[in-house]
């Protein structure tokens, strides 16, 4: 079995140039964690025109120009700390990881990809991002004949076979990369100004500044409430003629991250929701990393939104490690597929001087390589790598609208404000600073690029480009960028190892804590857990800024340095919330129903339902579940059943849950008794007490110990003076879906083991861990069938979730139609244009 954190290697080439590219260092920001409102105006036509494992400055490296992304404690900072244990946990921290990553011998043993040696500056004083990328070529080893000839036969035959073949793939790259005429380079270069080819550089984009939908997804959203009403008709077995739009519950779906795990998992979900008529009832899907690559999947020309044809290609793909240098430098250096992969990085380098090219955008290459590249390598199509492209496929509501996630994070500084007397910073101002980190969510649509912290958005086919003051900054030519390739986005959405080294240490520190003696170096490590939180060893990719400059534009409540960052950083937005909800709720959006399908490694011990709790309560959202999710450790059954016993019985069910929690009690009491005094063992067997129906109490005290397949919680509109962590519904208590005050159902499906499916546990099977990338036919038909198996289990509770929030609806646009002809009646009658019940006609 292949060790999941072990890798054949990557490109040399690549690897090389975005480690001399990529920015290092951690940037200052100042900051309030408030919410912002921003947004776009309609476009106006115009003429056609080695990951670096430390934080602080690396030798030999140029240092970065910009400003505000990410910030790390300065050495002059002072800390409760002493200097000498901040250095041996740092140490012992970069040990630790260094061991968990390292290859095992078995590894040493399998093709890997030649290591990039450092190149000297180059003395023509072209300092421009594409010289610095093509010139990142020169220097790598064995990139030329010489130097394999000037290797010893006896090591030569250490070396796998394909690395013999490194030169002739680095000589064409070269000669493909130089944009002489002719050159794969000068084609991408010139296309990049053919309107014909890139419709959207014709148009400039205005930075939109608003709290509400974009008009093309209310457009969207009109015309699949239509769609939506004929198949929840299908769904439910109700007449068609009967189900009003009006009625009709927004549904939405959301995929976890999880790198292959997350994609393979979630493919097999979206095949069983398609399979029972759910998913044509959702209005959106949301993903974060892996569940973001099947959407785009999904709504590429590969699969033609069909999920059978996804499991078919990725069969078909993910069989060969993304970085298994053979295949990876066939694909970039053969037509048709070296054109779409490298489209994006020839022109985000040479149209944007400041760019740069980073171990993220590396991965995007080579993500895209495998998965966006059918089996046979020749039918490749140019739509796919486009994101706007996708609006295609839901201009006429006929598809779900899919929402891709990212995150930025936002460090304050500490500034001199903090600071005492003798120049350190007071424990008060880090424990500001602390609390003030954050993450800004970002959402991508195929109609906008949104942040709900600024409030404001550009077209998605103007991402890529340059934009100062609210308006995008064509180049010195005038001509602008065509949009951002979906490589580079493929890496952005599942850049998980642009985690802190907090989550770094997170993901290794089970292992050190059941080794025995190390749990000092634990203690050491984890009590730093505050700076190693602030610090990203691997740079995240950058996209241009669309608020910068427009400082005095949007609300104050936007962080000051963002202003005047030209540049955005942004990661996977798992390292926020691996459960991408944020987005859905989102003001104008009114979702009833979110599905959520978990496929996350840490399922039962980071409770990513009760984050979105904090999310909902900062915003004002009502009507979120409060206390969904895995309920914590330390909580019991006599816990939750006291937290519930604080509830008020607003209701006749209220009331006798009431009465059947005071007979549990007087149960317990009964048996303490026993325990004092154990019964006769010869004494006759007396008939046991029925427990068949258990209070809403018990089932939620038992429900507290282990979730299901399948729970379902409801929220509620308005808050009752005590609250208690609500139970999950059941047959029992699915009235509550349909209280007139109930707020947001959650169905909520973990991915976990199965009896159906034996032999396979996404928490034991080594294939499913999230470093693992590659996959079998058999381990991809397992873990499908995996999904199936457990949506089975819950496919009846979600069908009735669903209608019962059907018949709310339905049950309120009734009284309400009722009261609104009441109300014309009574205003006719003040008019005098009709008479008094009773009078008048004989019909009276």
């Amino acid at each position: 079995m292949r060790d999941p954190r072990q890798s054949h290697g990557c490109l040399a080439a690549l690897m090389r140039s975005s480690t001399r590219i990529s920015k290092v260092g951690h940037h200052a920001i100042t900051a309030s964690p408030q919410r912002a409102i921003a947004n776009i105006a309609p476009p106006r036509r115009t003429k056609a025109a080695n990951p670096i494992l430390s934080a602080g400055k690396v030798p030999g490296l140029r240092q970065p120009t910009r400003s505000g992304y990410f910030w790390s404690r300065q050495e002059k900072e002072s800390s409760s700390k002493s200097p000498a244990a901040r250095s041996l946990s740092v140490i012992a921290l970069s040990a630790l990881l260094i061991y968990s990553l390292y290859p095992t011998d078995a590894s040493l043993q399998r093709p890997a990809a030649a290591h990039a040696q450092p190149r000297p500056e180059s003395d023509d004083g072209d300092q421009s991002a594409w010289s610095k990328f093509t010139g990142s070529f020169e220097g790598v080893p064995f990139a030329s004949q010489p130097d394999l000839d000037s290797i010893s036969d006896k090591v030569l035959g250490l070396l796998p076979e394909w690395a013999k073949s490194i030169p002739v793939y680095v000589r064409k790259l070269q000669r493909e990369l130089n944009m002489g005429p002719g050159t794969l380079a000068d084609e991408i270069w010139r296309e990049a100004h053919d309107p014909a080819i890139h419709p959207e550089i014709q148009y400039e984009a205005e930075v939109r500044v608003s709290e509400s939908l974009c008009d093309e997804e209310k457009t969207f959203l009109s015309r699949r409430r239509k769609v939506v009403a004929a198949a929840l008709a299908r769904y439910l077995g109700l007449d068609p003629e009967e189900v009003h739009s009006d009625d009709v519950p927004v549904i939405a779906m959301c995929g976890s991250g999880g790198g292959l795990r997350a994609l393979v998992a979630g493919a097999g979900s979206l095949q069983a929701t398609t399979e029972d008529g759910l998913f044509d009832c959702t209005t959106y899907i949301s993903g974060v990393s892996g569940s973001c690559w099947l959407q785009t999947l999904f709504f590429s020309s590969i699969a033609g939104r069909r999920v059978d044809r996804v499991i078919e290609h990725l069969k078909a793909r993910i069989g060969i490690h993304i970085a298994y240098p053979p295949a990876a430098f066939s694909l970039l250096t053969s037509a048709p597929t070296n054109k779409y992969i490298l489209s994006g990085i020839i022109e985000k380098l040479k149209g944007d001087p400041g760019a740069d090219f980073g171990l993220v955008d590396a991965y995007g290459m080579l993500l895209a390589a495998r998965l966006l590249v059918p089996k046979g390598e020749l039918g490749v199509n140019e739509s796919d790598f486009k994101l706007s492209s996708q609006r295609e496929h839901i201009r006429y509501g006929q598809n779900p609208l899919p929402i891709y996630t990212a995150v930025r994070h936002e460090i304050p500084q500490l500034d001199a404000s903090g600071a005492s007397a003798e120049g350190s910073v007071s424990e008060e101002a880090k424990e500001v600073a602390k609390k003030e980190a954050w993450f800004q969510w970002f959402e991508m649509t195929p109609y906008e690029f949104f942040c709900e912290e600024f409030g404001a958005g550009i077209p998605t086919w103007a991402m890529g480009r340059m934009f100062q003051n609210g308006r995008d900054k064509p180049a010195d030519d005038g001509l602008r960028m065509p949009e951002v390739r979906m490589p580079s986005l493929l890496g952005i959405w599942g850049s998980a190892f642009c985690a802190t080294l907090s989550h770094y240490y997170r993901e290794i520190r089970p292992i050190i804590q059941s080794i025995s003696g190390l749990q000092a170096i634990d203690d050491l490590i984890w009590g730093h857990n505050e700076d190693l939180s602030k610090v990203h060893p691997i740079d995240p990719a950058t996209l241009p800024n669309f608020v910068y400059g427009m400082k005095g534009k949007l609300p104050p409540t936007v962080p000051e340095a963002i202003y005047d960052s030209e540049y955005l950083q942004l990661m996977d937005a798992g390292m926020s919330n691996n459960l991408p909800i944020y987005p859905l709720l989102r003001p104008g959006r009114d979702v009833d129903i979110v599905v959520a399908f978990d496929a996350s490694a840490d399922i039962k011990t980071v409770n990513w339902l009760s984050v979105v709790e904090g999310y909902a309560r900062q915003r004002g959202i009502k009507g979120w579940p409060v206390g969904a999710g895995w309920p914590k450790p330390t909580e019991s059954p006599s816990t939750v059943a006291k937290q519930l016993d604080q509830a008020q019985a607003n209701t006749a069910t209220g009331a006798e849950d009431k009465l059947a929690e005071a007979q549990v009690e007087q149960e317990v009491s009964r048996q303490k008794a026993t325990d004092a005094n154990p019964p006769d063992q010869n004494a006759p067997d007396l008939p046991a007490e029925d427990n068949s129906e258990k209070s809403e109490v018990q089932k939620a005290a038992e429900a507290a110990q282990e979730l299901g397949y399948c729970t379902v919680w409801v929220g509620r509109t308005q808050e009752r003076s005590s609250e208690p962590p609500p139970p999950p519904i059941d047959d029992a208590s699915s009235w509550r879906l349909m209280e007139p005050d109930a707020g947001i159902a959650v169905v909520y499906l973990p991915y976990i083991a199965n009896n159906k499916v034996p032999g396979v546990d996404p928490a034991t099977s080594e294939y499913m861990s999230t470093w693992n990338f590659v996959y079998t036919p058999e381990q991809i038909d397992n873990a499908v069938a995996l999904a199936h198996a457990n949506y089975s289990e819950g496919k009846a509770q979600i069908r009735a979730t669903v209608q019962a929030v059907y018949e709310r609806k339905k049950k309120r646009r009734l009284e309400g139609e009722r009261e609104a002809k009441r109300e014309r009646l009574r205003r006719r009658m003040r008019l005098g244009l009709v008479h008094k019940l009773g009078e008048g006609d004989h019909f009276s």
